[in-house]
């Protein structure tokens, strides 16, 4: 593993870039590994220092982040629209959630926010980071 994050990002594919101690988002994380039979995705935590470059690249601090990142090639995706992003990759059934695409952004971002800044308080928050299964290793940043 490189800890270059612009070498990891070119010869990736699309990124997502979360939160390993919180615990709603290291499940997110295993689901997407699980579900994404292609092995489309990529995970790098803000924790680790390719997450934490990667973060701070894009103008966010990885201590306190406002937002799961998606990051495919120059294209950057957070919020609502970095979620539907990858669960209209995933395929059919989860596909179907692009429908929410209807709901204007400046709908779903207050939400989205609302969430992520409470996701301590509301899902608990893990000792440690989430360790991604073996079998998944290699799509980890």
């Amino acid at each position: 593993m490189t800890t270059d994050p612009r070498f990891s990002l070119a010869s990736t594919g699309p990124v997502i870039l979360f939160d390993a101690e919180c615990v709603l988002c290291s499940a997110n994380a295993r689901f997407v590994l699980e579900k994404d039979r292609r092995g489309v995705f990529h995970l790098a935590s803000m924790q680790g220092d390719v997450g934490q470059a990667l973060y701070r690249e894009h103008g966010m601090d990885p201590e306190d982040p406002v937002s799961l990142l998606v990051l495919e090639g120059d294209r950057v995706r957070r919020d609502s629209d970095a979620v539907l992003s990858i669960y209209e990759r995933l395929g059919f059934p989860w596909n179907l959630l692009r429908a929410f695409r209807i709901v204007p952004a400046g709908l779903r971002d207050p939400v989205y926010r609302f969430v992520a800044r409470n996701r301590y308080r509301l899902f608990g928050r893990r000792d440690t980071c989430w360790v991604a299964p073996e079998r998944f290793r290699e799509r980890i940043l």
